[in-house]
């Protein structure tokens, strides 16, 4: 008869030696499957030292057998997009609002570049919905305090609000064409 205190296992299996409050550790092996799924990891592992660039090295990246690089991949895409948005950047600061509304590729792209501007300078302030915040105008509603035509709001981008400069009004916006927040082509 068998021991109450004992399971079968106990018995077929050794034990560690470690015992904690009359718990023993049994020594299981592994799984058969567990462990040729680790096996393959390190396989994998090591041939991807290999073949792609990998180990940090004094002067770069040691470059693999395949010599193919991620970064001068990106480097390389990074290049043409900047190509691509000189070209739309060209067209757009010469173009005038009308040619801009006419032509869907390049609305597109006003826009994609105001988004961004507005992301990196007026966001903080205004929030990123151009809702406002507590103490900074709602850009979203009917109700603007210096005029809402392109005009009004050229002139408050291009002098600002308690600028010095005679043409500024009086508020707590700062004068994004005079103090280098924007370039005069992304006011303009």
């Amino acid at each position: 008869m068998s021991d109450p205190e004992t399971p079968d296992d106990a018995r077929s299996v050794g034990t560690t030696g470690h015992e904690w409050d009359g718990i023993r550790e049994l020594d299981n092996p592994l799984p058969r499957w567990w462990l040729w799924i680790f096996y393959a990891t390190v396989v994998v592992a090591i041939g991807y030292w290999v073949l792609m660039p990998a180990w940090p090295g004094l002067t770069g990246y040691t470059p693999g057998v395949l010599g193919k690089s991620d970064r001068a991949e990106l480097v390389g895409q990074l290049a043409k997009l900047k190509a691509l948005r000189g070209e739309q950047n060209a067209r757009l600061t010469n173009a005038s609002l009308q040619e801009i509304e006419s032509d869907p590729q390049l609305q597109a792209h006003a826009l994609a570049v105001g988004q961004s501007v507005f992301g990196d300078n007026c966001a903080t302030c205004h929030g990123v919905g151009g809702v406002g915040g507590k103490g900074y105008a709602n850009l979203r509603d009917d109700v603007w305090l210096w005029g809402g035509t392109l005009e009004d709001i050229h002139r408050t981008l291009q002098y600002g609000i308690r600028s010095g400069h005679p043409q500024a009004r009086f508020s707590q916006m700062p004068a994004f064409g005079r103090d280098q927040l924007l370039t005069p082509a992304q006011v303009g």
